[in-house]
């Protein structure tokens, strides 16, 4: 069974990655404060954060007969919660994610599963058409296919002089 995802076209992706950076710095720099305002930490301290504030689901993009092929790993995802933004040049891929214990179900003894915000701004190699673009989703797998602009493609066959 394929579920459906909206996608929303976007004419910029920059009002996103600035509130995500904002939010890894703010965090960041609470870390900084919790282990003592000690300088020389700074990378270890924005990569905690961003692992804590965020997690990225595995890629693969491909391109194939004048289309981009993106397939993206979101196991446990409800495809509802999923929200893909695109423009000419990027595709962002969002969601909301939770996951809780019950008591009753037992001890958890190792939990890997993520919960939070899953975020991945993936930027293309050639431009597409965002009005061309489909999206599936099945069995946790996300399969967006985007038809590269034909204007990209003439660039891409012209022979270079030597």
């Amino acid at each position: 069974m394929t579920d459906s995802v909206e996608i929303r076209k976007t004419s910029s992706v920059l009002d996103e990655m600035n509130e995500i950076q904002e939010r890894i710095t703010q965090r960041a720099y609470e870390i900084f404060e919790r282990n003592g305002s000690v300088f020389g930490h700074q990378l270890e301290d924005w990569l905690q954060a961003e692992q804590e504030l965020l997690w990225r689901p595995s890629i693969e993009l491909r391109e194939k007969n004048g289309e981009l092929l993106l397939q993206a790993a979101l196991s446990g995802v409800d495809p509802k919660d999923v929200e893909i933004e695109v423009t000419p040049e990027d595709i962002i891929l969002k969601a909301e994610t939770q996951h809780q214990h019950e008591e009753q179900k037992g001890k958890v003894h190792i939990c890997e599963f993520n919960t939070g915000t899953m975020f991945r701004s993936i930027h293309l190699p050639t431009k597409i058409n965002p009005d061309r673009v489909k999206v599936e989703f099945n069995n946790g797998l996300l399969k967006l296919t985007a038809q590269i602009e034909q204007e990209a493609r003439a660039k891409k066959s012209k022979s270079e002089a030597a």
